[in-house]
This record gives C-alpha cells, sequence and structure tokens, in this order.
C-alpha cells in the first residue's frame, strides 16, 4: 500500500480511489466494505481516503450518483431515438438497467433510500429534466400505437412501471432471492441475463392482451 503520498487533492488519484472504492462494493456490498477494503484496492493509504471523502459514505453515495446520472443520460438517449421502434426500445432499456445493475448492485438500495430521505434532491442531483412526459419520444410513439388500435388507450407509465419493476425488483430482493433458491451471485446474474429476452416478452404480451379486452 502506498504510505508516501502528499496529502494534496489531485483529480487523477481521487478517480483511482473512486474505482478501487465502485469495484469493493460492487463485490462486497456496502455494509461489508471497510474503508481498509478500499484502501488495499486502490494502493493508498487510509489518511488520503479520509482526505478526498471524510467517510465510506459519502465515497458510496457520490459514486452512486455518478453512476445514476450517466445511466439517466443514456436513457434519455434511449428513449428519445427516433430510429428506433417501441418494442425496440423497451428491449434495449431492459438490457440497459440489467447491465447497469448487474456491474453496480447497490444501486436499486440506494435510489430506494434517497428516495425515501428526499425524492426531490435526488431528481437535482441527478438532473433528468430531458425526460418531462410531455417531451419523451416514446410517449408519441406510444400514442401513435393506441391511435391504430394496436396498443390499449391506458396510461404508458403502466408499461414503464411494470418494465422497471420486473428489472430492477429482483436486484432488490437479491439477497433474499438468492438465499432461498441456493444459487451464487454468479448464477443469479445468468437469470438476469435471461431476463432481457423474456422481460419485453412479456410487457408486449401484456400490453397485446389489453388490446384484445372488449
Amino acid at each position: 500500500m502506498k504510505t508516501d503520498q502528499k496529502i494534496e487533492k489531485n483529480a487523477s488519484t481521487e478517480e483511482k480511489i473512486k474505482e478501487a472504492a465502485r469495484i469493493v462494493f460492487t463485490r462486497k456490498g456496502f455494509a461489508a466494505t471497510r474503508t481498509r477494503d478500499i484502501a488495499e484496492e486502490s494502493g493508498y493509504n487510509l489518511a488520503l481516503i479520509n482526505y478526498y471523502f471524510r467517510s465510506k459514505e459519502k465515497l458510496f453515495d457520490m459514486i452512486m450518483v455518478e453512476h445514476l446520472h450517466m445511466f439517466m443520460q443514456s436513457i434519455v438517449g434511449i428513449v428519445n431515438d427516433r430510429s428506433t421502434t417501441l418494442n425496440e426500445k423497451l428491449e434495449i432499456l431492459v438490457a440497459h438497467y440489467i447491465d447497469m445493475l448487474i456491474e453496480n448492485p447497490g444501486l436499486p438500495l440506494f435510489i430506494l433510500n434517497e428516495i425515501n430521505a428526499d425524492p426531490n434532491k435526488l431528481i437535482a442531483k441527478i438532473g433528468v429534466d430531458e425526460m418531462a412526459h410531455d417531451e419523451v419520444y416514446i410517449i408519441t410513439q406510444w400514442k401513435e400505437l393506441v391511435a391504430k388500435k394496436k396498443a390499449p388507450p391506458i396510461n404508458p407509465v403502466h408499461i414503464i412501471m411494470n418494465l422497471v419493476s420486473l428489472t430492477i425488483f429482483p436486484f432488490v430482493a437479491s439477497p433474499l432471492i438468492r438465499n432461498r433458491t441456493k444459487i451464487s451471485t454468479e448464477q443469479f446474474n445468468v437469470l438476469m441475463e435471461e431476463r432481457k429476452k423474456l422481460i419485453p416478452v412479456w410487457v408486449n404480451a401484456i400490453i397485446m392482451s389489453s388490446v384484445k379486452q372488449p
């Protein structure tokens, strides 16, 4: 471990510590991670890490907010892409969500905690102004399908909620699911990879069954 760094803020050092922390948080989870673990992974001493980030909690929050901000910005690009159909968007969104959550398994609980604490503060942190309801192209596509009677005349938020729930809940409940089914994290991730194909099928089936209702 490095012990002779001069205590002065350096962007490269900060990013290396954050990357090491992300690796350890992903591997061990927030609760089981010690600041010393991050120090060992990064090669920097505890004093330097505390100088940059003050606490494990602040470091975790910073990493999660940055990843969530980047993720939401990419989501904006997906839902406003005029070159893809609505079904293609659903497939891309599910794959995008699952990839992000496999890489950052602590993110769902972080989001839930932040929402319970102060949802407006979380929105301000991650910046989602571009996703105002009327400005999202995926909503326009939904309205066009409704007009052609290829989608039910319901609020499309129902579809988004179903998609997000089917994607995110398994990660929230991952410890319980893995404990009760006796599967490893790697086996759980394989199941999540399978859901990339399954969830769009299920959501589309819900849409089509609603269309057929008298």
